[in-house]
């Protein structure tokens, strides 16, 4: 089940990648004919989300060609980024940040201690790791750039997009789920019981939850600048909304 989880990871983040590199491009016609180096950074930026696409495909095919067939992908790349490009840019920055933010965490609490993994598992997201510990910082200093220029109640309706946008990744990861131990469960000798395909499937969204919501929501950052940007209701607002997707982990 790890490996059918760590195709899973290599797959949900290159999805990410694509509305990632789309938003940056887009953020970089406001630096076109002003500030040169913040052009540049986000130029990069965009180029390393392009690598870093190729980087998951490849290593997703690699793992696929040494499994049985039967593995799905089950959310297209472009139809992810067209529903998340669909809201505003504080509530895509809030987003990207909140995922640059748990890679770094997934690296380096469960990826470089774990000794059992594949080295050149290991090694892709040690590279990854490093460049987006770089993205983070671009996400934040954009993320208050476009901040700055809300009104407050453009603000308030920012929150409620990336409420959103975090029910939307996790109805990802619902379906994501079902279709891993679905797959699991066929490709293993042996019958599972209805009670087993249960606990099977809670914990494994469990564990994609954990993964791509929560580690990210409760990482000191990302709440320091939750507080730093919004004002108690709001902060609240959002706290009430994560509350069952949190506590189910």
């Amino acid at each position: 089940m790890s490996q059918v989880q760590g195709r899973s990871y290599a797959y949900i983040f290159g999805l990410c990648e694509r509305f990632i590199n789309a938003k940056m491009l887009e953020l970089s016609r406001d630096h076109w004919f002003g500030d040169q180096a913040a052009l540049e950074a986000l130029v990069r930026f965009s180029d390393e989300e392009i690598k870093h696409q190729a980087l998951f495909h490849r290593i997703e095919t690699m793992i696929g060609d040494a499994m049985p067939a039967g593995y799905q992908c089950t959310a297209d790349a472009n139809d992810v980024a067209h529903a998340v490009l669909g809201k505003s840019s504080w509530a895509v920055l809030a987003l990207t940040c909140h995922i640059e933010l748990f890679t770094q965490e997934h690296y380096r609490k469960s990826i470089a201690p774990d000794d059992s993994l594949s080295d050149l598992y290991k090694d892709v997201f040690l590279f990854h790791w490093r460049e987006e510990s770089q993205h983070a910082i671009l996400d934040e200093l954009e993320w208050r750039r476009i901040d700055d220029q809300l009104s407050e109640a453009e603000r308030d309706a920012a929150v409620e997009d990336l409420i959103a946008l975090v029910g939307a990744v996790d109805g990802i990861l619902q379906v994501q789920a079902r279709a891993d131990v679905d797959y699991f469960c066929s490709i293993v000798p042996r019958r599972f019981t209805p009670a087993e395909r249960f606990v099977l499937g809670a914990e494994t969204l469990a564990a994609y939850r954990w993964q791509y919501i929560a580690s990210g929501v409760q990482a000191p950052r990302f709440l320091q600048l939750l507080q730093e940007l919004l004002d108690t209701s709001q902060q609240e607002r959002i706290a009430e909304a994560l509350a069952p997707l949190v506590a189910a982990v």
